[in-house]
Protein backbone atom coordinates (compact mmCIF):
# COMPACT_ATOMS: atom_id res chain seq x y z
CA UNK A 1 0.00 0.00 0.00
CA UNK A 2 1.21 3.32 -1.23
CA UNK A 3 0.29 5.71 1.39
CA UNK A 4 0.49 10.02 1.06
CA UNK A 5 0.24 11.98 4.35
CA UNK A 6 -0.50 15.63 4.58
CA UNK A 7 0.71 17.21 7.59
CA UNK A 8 3.50 14.88 8.65
CA UNK A 9 5.18 17.71 11.06
CA UNK A 10 2.08 18.25 12.95
CA UNK A 11 0.88 15.96 16.31
CA UNK A 12 -1.40 14.17 14.51
CA UNK A 13 0.26 14.05 11.34
CA UNK A 14 3.70 12.52 13.59
CA UNK A 15 1.77 10.09 15.08
CA UNK A 16 -0.21 8.92 11.62
CA UNK A 17 3.22 8.49 10.35
CA UNK A 18 4.85 6.68 12.89
CA UNK A 19 1.98 4.09 12.48
CA UNK A 20 2.58 3.07 8.98
CA UNK A 21 5.92 3.23 8.64
CA UNK A 22 5.35 0.43 11.66
CA UNK A 23 2.71 -1.52 9.27
CA UNK A 24 4.08 -4.39 7.03
CA UNK A 25 1.55 -3.98 4.57
CA UNK A 26 2.44 -0.13 4.14
CA UNK A 27 5.14 -0.36 0.78
CA UNK A 28 5.59 3.39 1.00
CA UNK A 29 4.74 6.89 2.65
CA UNK A 30 5.03 10.07 0.92
CA UNK A 31 4.98 13.24 3.06
CA UNK A 32 4.02 16.59 1.29
CA UNK A 33 3.91 19.18 3.41
CA UNK A 34 5.97 23.26 3.62
CA UNK A 35 8.14 21.90 6.61
CA UNK A 36 11.05 18.98 5.97
CA UNK A 37 10.34 16.37 9.09
CA UNK A 38 12.95 14.61 10.85
CA UNK A 39 11.86 11.27 9.41
CA UNK A 40 14.69 8.70 8.02
CA UNK A 41 12.83 5.60 7.09
CA UNK A 42 13.75 3.52 3.66
CA UNK A 43 9.98 3.67 3.69
CA UNK A 44 9.57 7.49 4.10
CA UNK A 45 9.95 10.07 0.99
CA UNK A 46 9.24 13.85 1.44
CA UNK A 47 8.07 16.47 -0.52
CA UNK A 48 8.30 19.93 0.65
CA UNK A 49 6.61 22.85 -1.71
CA UNK A 50 5.68 26.36 -0.97
CA UNK A 51 2.20 26.20 -2.80
CA UNK A 52 0.33 23.38 -1.21
CA UNK A 53 -2.16 24.49 -4.08
CA UNK A 54 -0.39 22.93 -6.61
CA UNK A 55 0.61 19.43 -6.82
CA UNK A 56 1.14 18.82 -11.19
CA UNK A 57 4.83 18.62 -10.01
CA UNK A 58 4.09 15.88 -7.43
CA UNK A 59 3.83 12.18 -8.55
CA UNK A 60 0.88 10.74 -6.65
CA UNK A 61 0.44 7.36 -9.12
CA UNK A 62 -0.22 4.25 -7.57
CA UNK A 63 -1.89 6.17 -4.39
CA UNK A 64 -3.41 4.10 -2.73
CA UNK A 65 -4.45 6.10 0.81
CA UNK A 66 -4.42 9.56 1.69
CA UNK A 67 -4.56 10.98 5.01
CA UNK A 68 -4.99 14.81 5.76
CA UNK A 69 -3.83 15.90 8.73
CA UNK A 70 -3.06 19.06 7.82
CA UNK A 71 -4.73 21.88 9.60
CA UNK A 72 -4.50 25.55 11.08
CA UNK A 73 -6.23 27.14 14.24
CA UNK A 74 -9.23 29.64 13.38
CA UNK A 75 -7.96 32.01 16.45
CA UNK A 76 -7.13 35.36 15.17
CA UNK A 77 -7.81 34.44 11.06
CA UNK A 78 -10.47 35.44 9.24
CA UNK A 79 -12.41 33.18 7.53
CA UNK A 80 -11.08 33.54 3.67
CA UNK A 81 -7.21 33.06 5.17
CA UNK A 82 -9.05 29.59 7.01
CA UNK A 83 -11.27 28.86 4.15
CA UNK A 84 -8.18 28.39 1.91
CA UNK A 85 -6.15 26.55 4.29
CA UNK A 86 -8.75 24.61 5.60
CA UNK A 87 -10.49 23.98 2.35
CA UNK A 88 -8.88 24.86 -0.58
CA UNK A 89 -5.99 23.29 0.24
CA UNK A 90 -7.77 20.02 1.10
CA UNK A 91 -9.74 19.83 -2.07
CA UNK A 92 -6.83 20.99 -4.15
CA UNK A 93 -5.08 17.66 -2.63
CA UNK A 94 -8.25 15.62 -2.72
CA UNK A 95 -8.65 16.76 -6.65
CA UNK A 96 -4.91 15.66 -7.11
CA UNK A 97 -5.30 11.95 -5.75
CA UNK A 98 -8.48 11.74 -7.62
CA UNK A 99 -6.52 12.27 -11.03
CA UNK A 100 -4.04 9.58 -9.73
CA UNK A 101 -6.47 6.97 -8.32
CA UNK A 102 -10.52 8.26 -8.25
CA UNK A 103 -11.23 5.16 -6.10
CA UNK A 104 -7.98 5.67 -3.37
CA UNK A 105 -9.18 5.84 0.39
CA UNK A 106 -9.12 9.63 1.79
CA UNK A 107 -8.75 10.11 5.29
CA UNK A 108 -9.55 13.74 7.05
CA UNK A 109 -8.95 14.72 9.86
CA UNK A 110 -11.73 17.10 10.98
CA UNK A 111 -12.89 17.83 14.55
CA UNK A 112 -15.92 17.49 17.28
CA UNK A 113 -18.54 20.48 16.31
CA UNK A 114 -18.02 20.81 12.40
CA UNK A 115 -20.89 21.90 11.09
CA UNK A 116 -22.49 19.64 8.32
CA UNK A 117 -25.64 21.84 7.59
CA UNK A 118 -22.65 24.93 6.47
CA UNK A 119 -25.34 27.24 8.20
CA UNK A 120 -24.14 27.86 11.87
CA UNK A 121 -22.48 30.90 13.63
CA UNK A 122 -19.53 29.30 14.41
CA UNK A 123 -17.30 30.41 11.22
CA UNK A 124 -14.80 27.32 11.90
CA UNK A 125 -17.51 24.80 11.89
CA UNK A 126 -19.08 26.08 9.03
CA UNK A 127 -15.61 25.44 6.88
CA UNK A 128 -15.23 22.66 8.49
CA UNK A 129 -18.38 21.03 7.36
CA UNK A 130 -18.52 22.30 3.58
CA UNK A 131 -14.85 20.68 3.66
CA UNK A 132 -16.26 17.49 4.70
CA UNK A 133 -19.70 17.61 2.27
CA UNK A 134 -17.19 18.37 -0.48
CA UNK A 135 -14.99 15.53 0.04
CA UNK A 136 -17.57 12.93 0.77
CA UNK A 137 -19.29 14.11 -2.42
CA UNK A 138 -15.63 12.68 -4.67
CA UNK A 139 -15.53 9.41 -6.00
CA UNK A 140 -12.90 9.06 -3.22
CA UNK A 141 -13.69 6.54 -0.57
CA UNK A 142 -13.58 9.67 1.90
CA UNK A 143 -14.02 9.15 5.36
CA UNK A 144 -14.00 12.03 8.25
CA UNK A 145 -12.48 11.41 11.62
CA UNK A 146 -14.25 14.11 14.43
CA UNK A 147 -11.70 13.77 17.53
CA UNK A 148 -11.83 15.21 20.45
CA UNK A 149 -9.80 15.20 22.88
CA UNK A 150 -6.15 13.80 21.29
CA UNK A 151 -3.15 12.57 23.97
CA UNK A 152 0.04 12.40 22.02
CA UNK A 153 2.48 9.17 22.22
CA UNK A 154 5.34 8.02 21.28
CA UNK A 155 7.26 11.27 21.20
CA UNK A 156 4.49 13.33 18.97
CA UNK A 157 4.39 16.49 19.56
CA UNK A 158 2.59 20.14 19.13
CA UNK A 159 4.10 22.94 16.99
CA UNK A 160 2.31 25.42 19.50
CA UNK A 161 4.26 25.82 22.36
CA UNK A 162 1.43 26.60 24.26
CA UNK A 163 0.09 23.34 23.67
CA UNK A 164 3.32 21.25 24.62
CA UNK A 165 2.37 22.60 28.26
CA UNK A 166 -0.75 21.04 28.16
CA UNK A 167 -0.20 18.15 26.82
CA UNK A 168 2.68 17.52 29.13
CA UNK A 169 0.63 18.28 32.22
CA UNK A 170 -2.60 16.30 31.10
CA UNK A 171 -0.35 13.35 30.60
CA UNK A 172 -0.69 12.35 33.90
CA UNK A 173 -4.35 12.61 33.83
CA UNK A 174 -4.99 10.73 30.71
CA UNK A 175 -6.01 7.39 32.41
CA UNK A 176 -8.41 8.81 34.43
CA UNK A 177 -9.84 11.73 31.35
CA UNK A 178 -10.27 8.31 29.49
CA UNK A 179 -11.91 6.42 32.20
CA UNK A 180 -14.55 9.31 32.65
CA UNK A 181 -15.05 9.95 28.99
CA UNK A 182 -14.15 7.40 26.64
CA UNK A 183 -15.97 8.41 23.85
CA UNK A 184 -14.24 11.70 23.50
CA UNK A 185 -10.71 10.88 23.82
CA UNK A 186 -8.23 9.18 21.94
CA UNK A 187 -4.33 9.01 20.65
CA UNK A 188 -1.98 9.56 17.97
CA UNK A 189 -1.76 6.25 17.81
CA UNK A 190 -4.81 5.01 17.94
CA UNK A 191 -5.63 7.52 15.05
CA UNK A 192 -2.95 6.09 12.74
CA UNK A 193 -3.90 2.81 13.25
CA UNK A 194 -7.97 3.68 12.58
CA UNK A 195 -6.45 5.07 9.41
CA UNK A 196 -4.68 2.63 8.04
CA UNK A 197 -7.93 0.38 9.17
CA UNK A 198 -10.27 2.37 6.98
CA UNK A 199 -8.10 2.18 4.00
CA UNK A 200 -7.88 -2.05 4.68
CA UNK A 201 -11.56 -2.25 5.15
CA UNK A 202 -13.51 0.76 5.17
CA UNK A 203 -16.63 1.15 7.58
CA UNK A 204 -19.75 1.37 7.29
CA UNK A 205 -20.11 5.11 8.84
CA UNK A 206 -18.47 7.85 6.66
CA UNK A 207 -18.11 9.97 9.49
CA UNK A 208 -16.64 8.96 12.82
CA UNK A 209 -15.70 10.24 15.94
CA UNK A 210 -13.29 8.96 18.62
CA UNK A 211 -15.96 6.32 20.00
CA UNK A 212 -16.06 4.86 16.63
CA UNK A 213 -12.53 5.08 15.57
CA UNK A 214 -11.39 3.85 18.50
CA UNK A 215 -13.00 1.15 17.99
CA UNK A 216 -11.25 0.04 14.71
CA UNK A 217 -8.47 -0.76 16.30
CA UNK A 218 -7.57 -1.82 19.57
Amino acid sequence: MKVVVFGATGMVGQGVVRECLLAPDVESVVSVGRSPSDVRDPKFQEVVTADLLDYSEIDLSGVDACFFCLGVSSTGVSEADYRRVTYDITMAAASAVVAANPAATFVYVSGVGADSTEKGRTMWARVRGATENALLATSLQAYVLRPGYIQPMHGATSRTRLYRVLYRFVRVLYPALRAVFPKHVSTTERIGRAMLGLARHGAEKRILYSADFNAITP
